[in-house]
């Protein structure tokens, strides 16, 4: 089938360019690399010098918005229409340009929010295979959607969650909003769908999660969404150790201030801090970031909260400096090195798949505050099913969580009557995360199977 003559296997890789796709799909590429494939990432082109890694190739590929892409086009419509024009044509030219060398492309694996990429591997004869960011609960739920198993909007309460075969019950809290009123972020929505729009052509679908972990969700859905799971996406340094010195994802489109925050956290006691970070695209309301910062005083805890230069002006008048040595307030930093540092003691997120599996991966218990979409369903299990951290009850009234109940929060984690029992069960997963990636275990299991099919067709 495919067009390849050389010995080597040559995968081109496809992530939508923002941080948390970008991340994930450079880690694969590394680990394919690892294994003989030369790999090869096709970003666009204001994201291609934000992206370095020995033993991968960057390609750029246009969105249509060259300088900014979406923040450029101002609109999702606009900006995913134009690239699935100008990303194809690009994309296509990348293939060719590799045709007639040593290394001709042998297989395209593309971000799931662009099936686009699968059409053109097919117009090549190349293989194709679709990479999915998220976790395999929520791709399962919205595979469930695209089978017909239930239809939007879906009607749910606490006395009718919504139940589906092989999933655990979901409440009004752990689905994304947009699945009970679908008009509220119709183009997210429509993305999201148009993932499974052509993905049973696909010669591969991979999922950033591992068997131990979600194994079972996986096999409830593989009939319509048979998917690899070959996670944790994580740098190798933190799990096996068999990259060398892969010790970051070789991807920043932000500068961190890693040596300030490691250099304070040196001063802390084990397991002494709280580490607070809400990811690169959540915008708390002031309320929110005033309530956290009065639970975080009212804690009497050393903290570490990651706030954006755009978000300082939330904070209650003169909280930095009557915090000055228990807590450090920084724009960014780097959270691989900082979650794994020994004097953090929990990891208050908004769950993102991406921070969820650093957290798990490090064995670091979490204080669950998901935001919107996907995060819902990941602070579910944070909570209930995997026990490794807990979630703080939203003010019905307010709509965010008061300061009375994250100071609960907060000492439940670090000092409660549970916090044994959450750092055990984080402990317990993060082994199983090193073992999933070593050698022999499932997701290298996986990913080497990949790498023989490619291998076979060379």
């Amino acid at each position: 089938m495919a067009k390849v003559t050389t010995i080597e296997p040559h995968v081109i890789l496809v992530p939508y360019p923002s941080q948390g796709h970008i991340n994930p799909i450079l880690q694969f590429a590394k680990r394919l690399a690892s294994k003989g494939v030369k790999s090869t990432i096709a970003t666009t082109k204001y994201t291609v010098n934000s992206i370095y890694s020995p033993n991968i190739s960057v390609e750029p590929i246009s969105d249509g918005f060259d300088k900014g892409g979406f923040t450029q086009a101002q609109n999702t419509d606009v900006f995913l229409k134009s690239f699935k024009e100008n990303g194809s044509r690009t994309l296509s030219q990348i293939i060719t340009k590799y045709e007639n060398s040593t290394h001709p492309i042998s297989c395209i694996v593309y971000d799931s929010f662009f099936p686009w990429a699968l059409d053109v591997a097919k117009k090549h004869g190349i293989y194709g295979a679709s990479f999915f960011t998220n976790s395999a609960m929520v791709c399962a739920v919205f595979a469930h959607i695209h089978h017909g198993t239930f239809s939007l909007p879906v009607k749910i309460d606490e006395n009718e969650p919504l139940l589906l075969p092989g999933l655990p019950c979901l409440y009004p809290n752990d689905v994304p909003g947009f699945i009970k009123e679908p008009e509220s972020y119709p183009a997210y929505l429509a993305m999201k769908m148009s993932q499974f729009s052509n993905v049973e052509n696909a010669d591969w679908i991979f999922d950033n999660s591992f068997q131990e972990l979600e194994g079972e969700i996986a096999k409830g859905v593989s009939e319509f969404w048979p998917a690899k799971l070959i996670g944790p996406m994580v740098p190798s340094s933190y799990l096996d150790g068999r990259i060398e010195n892969d010790k970051g994802y070789g991807a920043s489109l932000w500068k961190p201030l890693s040596e300030e925050c490691l250099n304070w956290l040196k001063t802390k006691p084990k397991q002494s801090v709280i580490y607070i970070s809400f990811g690169s695209m959540v915008s708390l309301t002031q309320k929110q970031m005033e309530e956290i910062a009065y639970a975080l005083i009212g804690s009497n805890m050393n903290f570490l909260w990651v706030v954006r230069d755009t978000e300082e002006c939330k904070l209650p008048k003169g909280f930095i400096e009557s915090t000055k040595g228990k807590g450090l307030i920084v724009s960014w930093c780097n959270q691989l090195e900082t979650v794994a540092n020994q004097a953090i003691g929990c990891f208050v997120t908004h769950c993102g798949w991406n921070s969820t599996l650093e957290g798990l991966s490090l064995g670091v218990p979490m204080v669950a505050m998901p935001q919107f979409s996907d995060q819902m369903t990941d602070a579910k299990f944070i909570d209930e099913i995997w026990e490794i951290g807990v979630r703080p009850k939203l003010d019905e009234m307010l709509g965010i969580v008061k300061r009375e109940e994250l100071l609960f929060c907060l000492n439940e984690v670090m000092k409660g009557e549970k916090s044994v029992e959450i750092r055990k069960n984080a402990t317990t997963l993060r082994d199983l995360a090193k073992k999933t990636v070593s050698e022999g275990g499932s997701s290298d299991k996986a990913i080497n199977e990949f790498v023989e099919s490619l291998n076979l067709v060379c």
